[in-house]
Parts: C-alpha cells; structure tokens; sequence
C-alpha cells in the first residue's frame, strides 16, 4: 500500500483525493475525498488571465487541503492544473502561490495528459464488466475544455476541445454581467453551434462513433445523474456507475435551459456553485450523445482526480 495525495485543478471546481493505492490488486481506498468550487477560470475565456479574486479563492483551498494531506500522512503528492491554468498569461503566479503552501509545483498538464488521466480514473474498474462492451467513450467534461478519449484496455485516441460548462456559460449566456435567466432560444443555438463545432474537432483525431460504451465523468454528468434520479441530496454512491439514457438528457437540458435561476438553485442535488454553468455543461453532454447516437451515458464518479492518484502510486 502507498499513501498518496492528488489534486485536481481546474476551471471551476478544486478537487482532493487521499487514497491508499494497491497496485496488485487495483484498489484505491479513499480516506478523504472533497470538491470546492472556486471558479479559477472566471473571466479568462474573455481577457486570458486568471482573476486576483479567482487566485485568492483557490489559494484559501489549497491551504485547506495541505492540512488534511498533513493529517493523513500522504507520502507522495501530485497536483495538476487543466484548462485554465493553461489559458493564463499570468499562470506564473498561480504556480507561485501553489507552491509556496503546498511544497510542489503544479504541473499544467496538455490536453491530451488530462485525458489520459481522465481514462484511467474512469475505467480501471470497469475492466471485465461484460454488459459494458468496449471500446469505451470517456468524455470529461469540466468547466473550460472537455477531453474525448476512445480506448478499451488503453488509450487509443484522445483529444481535448474547449466547449467547457463555464467557457461555454460565459461565451454565450452572458448579458451585461449577468448569466440569462433563463437564455434566449438564439443564445442556446449560439451555444449549440459552437458545441457542433468543437465536435467536429475532436472527431478529426478521435473515432467518437467507434464507442459502444459511453462514460460520463464530473460535476456536469453528475449532476444531472442526480437530477435524473431524484436524489434529495448529492450521493456520490447512487451516482458512481448510475445509467441515464438519451431521452432523459434531453428532458433535465431542455428544463435546465429553460428555467430561471431560482428554480435550479431549488434542485436539492445542486451545488451552488453550478446553478449558473450546469445548463450549458448538459447541453455538451446531449450534444456528444446525439452526435455517437449513444442511448446511455454510465456516470463516473471516479475520473482524472483517481487517475492522478493512480500516477503516483
């Protein structure tokens, strides 16, 4: 067994995971897992520099997760940074404060690295699952890019477009400072060709409609998993591996598009931090699954942060 720490940095949201990782038997044990959303990439999409709030924000977490890294006693520490972290003119001083509190610099990973990860995080356990067939489609969606990797044992082909829930929310959604409530029909066919768009990127490298599974990783996915289910509260073990099929996407994305500010903040499943991001990040995941004609999506709850994790080990 080998203590290890990983933390997931991205556009929206910072992430921790403390595990015991079992490389013989293929096991992470989670000691502590936790989200915060802290929006690093507010604003970048717009002027490519992350905001000094943005930075204040993910630095008071970063202080928080270097306590309870201390606490359990984690050997090794990976700490990797996504999309808009990569975007920044100013991502220099990010590294700083990151390593100035938690004694490793943060690796501003391509791409291409972040899908890797994402696959292993999402599918090391899903090996063997007959009712699964492979290849399998992992689509990571996240707050400024989403990465699409084909593989069945490994990674065959992957790609990473920036049609994220909050690049997309504030590209498209955002009047006068202020995200719509709810957005115009010409907003989200704005939104919706600029997804088309993006798709037709990542089918130049990646294969999309080989898969005949499709795995839909973070918060965007898992969300709407708990809409769909009803949860009364977010339960990451009714979620992990849950099933939500095509005609249901449909129906949460279109509510979601439609309704006003108050009404998703209402959804007992809802993180607040993704009342204003969650409708576009549904509309890129009913987007992929009109594009492959996927009648399912199989919701992850482990993805890039369990595949960091699994680096180190």
């Amino acid at each position: 067994m080998t203590r290890v720490a990983a933390v997931d940095c991205g556009t929206n949201s910072i992430r921790l995971l403390v595990a015991d990782a079992d490389p013989a038997t293929g096991e992470l044990t989670d000691l502590d897992r936790r989200m915060t959303i802290v929006r690093l990439g507010q604003g970048v999409d717009r002027t490519g520099r992350l905001a000094p709030e943005a930075l204040q924000r993910t630095f008071a977490a970063c202080r928080e997760y270097a306590g309870i890294i201390k606490e359990h006693g984690a050997e090794r520490l990976r700490f990797v940074a996504t999309s808009a972290s990569r975007d920044a003119e100013n991502r220099d001083e990010f590294v700083r404060g990151v390593l100035d509190i938690l004694g490793v610099e943060p690796e501003v990973i391509s791409g291409d690295q972040e899908a890797a990860f994402s696959f292993t995080g999402a599918t090391k356990e899903l090996t063997g699952r007959d009712h699964l067939p492979k290849p399998y489609l992992v689509v990571d969606i996240g707050g400024g890019s989403t990465e699409f990797v084909v593989g069945d044992d490994r990674v065959r082909a992957a790609r990473s477009v920036d049609i994220g829930c909050v690049r997309m929310t504030e590209r498209h959604l955002v009047r006068d400072g202020a995200v719509s409530d709810p957005p115009s029909a010409e907003q989200i066919a704005a939104m919706r060709a600029d997804i088309e768009a993006a798709l037709d990127l990542a089918e130049q490298t990646v294969p999309l409609r080989e898969a005949r599974t499709l795995v839909g990783l973070a918060g965007s996915v898992t969300t709407v998993s708990a809409i769909a289910q009803e949860l009364p509260a977010y339960d990451s073990q009714a979620i992990h591996h849950s099933r939500v099929s095509h005609d249901r996407v449909r129906e949460i994305t279109e509510w979601l598009l439609r309704s006003t500010h108050a009404e998703r903040a209402a959804v007992p499943s809802m993180h607040p931090g993704r009342v204003d991001v969650i409708g576009a990040g549904a509309l890129v995941l009913l987007s992929i699954m009109e594009r492959i004609g996927a009648q399912e999506v199989v919701v992850s709850e482990h993805d890039i942060l369990d595949g960091i994790a699994w680096s180190v080990a």
